[in-house]
């Protein structure tokens, strides 16, 4: 029983875990990014509909990722380079992104196609209790894994993190420094928006391998979230988002148990928790607990240096 729940758990948190990262990254720069949930269906109807056409998940990924760092470069040039508002440009990245799928992804409602298999890791994926949920899991979800080491290495242990950090925290003195705030600015909201759109190819590849519309259904307001919780750190965002898939896994679990409680009380039960997580993680901000980039949401030009 509870390995079969740790197994939903990583499953349904692997989506919000992409996101996360991808919003983790931007935010990192300075940059808000509200369009995530936009972000997250353009990845998904583009994955879909060329692993559709072509065959190829493969293929499927790479046309997701490109098609979310293309969206998120606009969100990119209008914060970076015009130095818009940031929670504006987000929120119309998200209805562009509701949008645009409802409206191309009408013919594809319906299909389906040949998801992502599981991978047994020999000998891990027989242990008791988190053999399945860790080492018996599709490609993507090892991917994850990975992506979550990868991008903590990259900020603490590289120079280009290094400066991505002292961007978003200062980005006058890095620009002193000789580091090109624009730049690296820009390709961190591209970038990171590409990881998003992998979160989305994962709810139509490998969670429900079908496009259904609209069918990210709040994650990426919950990603939002979760970049607060964790205080900005991968392996925190990766507790953060499989406590969510926790949480929907459970109310899976009891609506198929045919539970008393209300359907519509169990499904609100993910949206109650990012409320208590981001009462939680404004209590722990305020303490000092965690600290957000300094310059997050602060639009830099070099002229306005004093």
């Amino acid at each position: 029983m509870i390995d079969i729940l740790l197994d939903a758990t990583v499953r349904a948190g692997t989506p919000i875990l992409f996101a996360t990262l991808g919003a983790l990254i931007s935010e990192r720069a300075g940059i808000i990014n509200l369009g995530i949930e936009g972000l997250m269906l353009i990845g998904a109807l583009a994955g879909f509909s060329a692993a559709h056409g072509c065959g190829s998940l493969s293929v499927g990924l790479l046309v997701a990722f490109v098609a979310a760092m293309a969206a998120g470069a606009i969100h990119a040039l209008i914060c970076v380079q015009l130095r818009g508002n940031q929670i504006v440009s987000g929120l119309a990245l998200t209805m562009f992104g509701i949008g645009i799928t409802a409206l191309f992804g009408r013919g594809m409602v319906g299909l389906t196609i040949d998801g992502f298999s599981r991978i047994a890791i020999p000998g891990l994926s027989r242990l008791p209790l988190v053999g399945k949920a860790f080492f018996n899991q599709d490609a993507m979800i090892y991917s994850s894994f990975l992506l979550v080491a990868v991008i903590w290495l990259f900020f603490y242990r590289t120079r280009w993190g290094l400066n991505l950090r002292t961007v978003g925290e200062n980005p006058a003195a890095a620009d002193t420094c000789g580091v090109p705030v624009e730049r690296y600015r820009f390709l961190a909201v591209a970038v990171g928006s590409g990881i998003v759109g992998l979160g989305g190819a994962y709810l139509s590849m490998a969670y429900t391998p079908m496009w259904i519309e609209n069918m990210s259904a709040g994650r990426g307001w919950i990603a939002v979230a979760l970049v607060i919780f964790a205080c900005w750190s991968s392996p925190r965002a990766m507790l953060g988002a499989y406590l969510f898939g926790g949480i929907t896994a459970l109310q899976l679990r009891m609506q198929a148990m045919g539970t008393e409680i209300s359907a519509h009380i169990l499904q609100m039960l993910p949206y109650i928790g990012t409320i208590l997580v981001l009462v939680i993680s404004t209590l722990r901000l305020q303490k000092g607990a965690g600290q957000q980039p300094e310059s997050l949401g602060l639009p830099y030009d070099r002229e306005d240096r004093k």
